[in-house]
């Protein structure tokens, strides 16, 4: 706490996620409610910037004139980010991200209403069938909170390596292994992006492979590696809203030199789930559920079924909104209709990922009858299952 100094009590208040802080305006606090002003403490100009200097600092980093943006960890899983003034233009801007003292579940997520609008136990299934998972949403909605509890489920026996800017997951778990990137010196040497990083996971005999965010051209590397038969992976995405998925990753697929077509089959492929969560009025929540698919004309399209997993849809089969990434709606396919969570990833993937699949020539017929439905369904964009041959 000593390292906060002004800040120790607002960073020791177990209550409080966020502590903000303008250079000669004030300081405010987030304990769940939104964003309150503390009265009374002000630090002047000169004072944030020292601050902000020796925070950044302790996290390993340097910040002035010619670098004044910086990002650190303190501890674990404390976040701190500053800008200077004039780059902020009203006084030097810090931002302070506090995690909470217990580690994220599904049962404590539960019990704050995360799952009121979808089924908890479709998260359970994704984790439990290895299902690769996309989760999105604005920043501070619980992307990361959520992706811990799901990897907290992770069985034991299996090894997980997360990939982060700044590393923020905190997971319940025995066998996580977290790399963290690493930004150039002031000589501009020494720098180890996520796309580096995501090369050298491949290489440490991962179970599970999770970016914490995907924010550029590392996109290619993911989806690469959930292509090579690294099941049970995620990532996190930020996006308003699942309508706006499908351009998000053809805007980061750019960044990677890969155009629409190449990026929609890469993360149809990829992807078995996209999971939004949002932030309104001080509750997370997962609020939508989503699939990918690639339309007629090559690009990616993101079906909503929230309608079809929620416990108070009037009618089951009724066809779900899809968004394409152009952002038209269109008419949802046959096969992004269902009866329930047990075909949310359509085109096979009902099937468990386990050994329970049929085997030899049954696996094979199996494995015809689902690619002719959904060649039928979608006009040949789908995913096969992934059973290990």
């Amino acid at each position: 706490m000593v390292d906060f100094e002004e800040l120790a009590p607002l960073v020791a208040d177990d209550r409080v996620t966020d502590v903000l802080v303008l250079g000669g305006r004030g300081v405010w606090t987030d304990r769940g409610a939104g964003l309150v002003v503390v009265p009374g403490l002000v630090l002047p100009e000169d004072r944030a910037r020292d601050l902000a200097r020796a925070l950044v600092a302790r996290g390993g980093r340097h910040v002035d004139e010619t670098t004044p943006c910086a990002d650190v960890r303190h501890g674990d899983g404390i976040r701190v980010h500053a800008v200077l003034a004039p780059v902020s233009v009203h006084g030097t801007a810090i931002s302070v991200r506090l995690p909470r003292d217990e580690r994220p579940t599904i049962d404590r997520l539960a019990d704050r209403g995360f799952f009121e609008r979808v089924p908890r136990r479709l998260v359970e299934r994704a984790v439990h069938e290895r299902q690769n998972v996309l989760v999105t949403g604005a920043t501070g909605s619980g992307k990361t909170t959520l992706l811990a509890a799901m990897l907290a489920q992770v069985p034991a026996r299996e090894r997980i390596i997360t990939v982060e800017d700044v590393a923020e997951l905190r997971v319940d778990h025995p066998h996580v292994v977290a790399l963290e990137a690493r930004q150039a010196n002031a000589e501009g040497a020494g720098e180890l992006g996520l796309g580096r990083l995501l090369r050298e996971a491949l290489r440490m005999r991962p179970d599970r492979i999770v970016v914490g965010e995907c924010r550029g051209a590392e996109v290619r590397e993911l989806t690469s590696a959930l292509n090579t038969g690294h099941d049970g992976g995620a990532g996190t995405v930020h996006a308003n809203g699942l309508d706006d998925v499908a351009a998000r990753l053809e805007a980061l697929g750019a960044l990677a030199g890969l155009g629409p077509e190449s990026l929609a089959r890469q993360a149809a492929s990829a992807f078995d789930l996209v999971l939004h969560v949002e932030r309104r009025h001080g509750v997370r929540r997962l609020a939508a559920v989503g699939r990918m698919h690639v339309d007629r004309a090559g690009r990616l399209v993101v079906a909503d079924v929230e309608a079809v997993l929620s416990r108070a849809a009037s009618s089951r089969g009724a066809p779900s909104r899809v968004v394409s990434s152009s952002g038209d709606r269109v008419a949802a396919p046959e096969g992004a209709r269902t009866g329930g969570p047990a075909r949310i990833d359509g085109c096979g993937s009902s099937a468990p990922r386990s050994g329970s699949r049929p085997a030899g020539d049954a696996r094979r017929d199996a494995r015809r009858v689902d690619d002719e439905q959904c060649r039928r369904r979608t006009g040949g964009a789908h995913r096969r299952p992934r059973d290990g041959s």
